[in-house]
């Protein structure tokens, strides 16, 4: 009865402690699913306003009304119906749609970094920021080179080459980076996203948006390339966008990149010779 009495305390404390470890976790993993909730609906929501301009843009202005026709030229009608930085939104909404899925393993990594502690909502709404301030200035090189190829006459209003010596110089370039020793070294970053943290790791909001942005600068040197082959597709094509989306997220999967980047620039390389002869009328 003794022992019993002495151990009630304890027993009692250890279920009290073991309650307030329990609600700390489930609280945690509450937290945790809200930031995923808010990652992947800002991802959504992207998607859905880039379906909604296209469809605005192939549906007849009697049938669509004038206002989502003037919408959609405003965002992506070309230099004719686009100033700069409409043009410049329309890239940074494609950037966050197509490059926010492939920056989801280093959001987890971090996310999972707070078992320890190490980590807060704060510092993982921080890192996604400091990511997409990389691809925004992007977003401005894109526009940027956008208007100047319309300019040449060598796009379209949708963003597509009209020129087949354009299509062959950005096909060959994007091969070609493929097979680069830099692709190959920002890829190695990317699809380690641990060894990534450990060795720039330090605490406090600041250093998350930090280390977001030079997540961004790494993952720009994995993409940019490819990236550029929307002037081959069309900057509105959702199709290509689908398309590189998925395989930009692979490729940056350990097992599955390894046996998809090199063999990629393979097939780019030939499309581009393919559609050079085509260019100098040889086929």
């Amino acid at each position: 009865m003794i022992a019993g009495n002495t151990g009630g305390p304890d027993m009692a404390q250890d279920m009290a402690q073991g309650m307030a470890q329990g609600m700390a976790h489930r609280r945690g993993i509450g937290r945790e699913g809200a930031l995923w909730l808010a990652f992947y609906a800002v991802i959504l929501a992207a998607w859905i306003v880039l379906l909604a301009m296209t469809l605005a843009s192939d549906v007849p202005s009697g049938l669509s009304g004038e206002l989502g026709r003037e919408i959609w030229l405003a965002l992506c009608g070309g230099a004719q119906g686009a100033g700069f930085a409409a043009l410049a939104a329309m890239w940074a909404l494609m950037a966050a749609a197509m490059m926010l899925p492939t920056f989801a393993p280093a959001l987890r990594t971090y996310l999972h970094l707070g078992a320890t502690g190490a980590t807060s909502a704060a510092g993982a709404l921080l890192l996604v920021a400091g990511y997409l301030s990389v691809w925004g200035l992007a977003a401005l090189v894109g526009a940027t080179a956008q208007l100047r190829l319309q300019d040449l006459g060598m796009l379209a209003p949708d963003g597509s080459s009209l020129s087949l010596w354009l299509t062959a110089g950005l096909l060959a370039l994007a091969g070609l980076y493929q097979l680069s020793a830099l692709k190959a070294g920002c890829l190695a970053r990317c699809r380690m996203p641990l060894t990534f943290f450990l060795e720039r790791w330090s605490p406090g909001p600041g250093r998350a948006l930090r280390m977001g942005a030079e997540l961004g600068v790494i993952c720009l040197g994995c993409c940019w390339a490819l990236m550029a082959l929307a002037f081959v597709g069309g900057t509105m094509n959702l199709l290509w966008m689908l398309a590189a989306t998925v395989f930009m997220t692979l490729e940056k999967l350990p097992d599955i990149g390894r046996v998809l980047t090199r063999p990629a620039g393979a097939v780019l390389l030939g499309a581009a010779a393919f559609v050079a002869l085509r260019a100098a009328n040889l086929i």
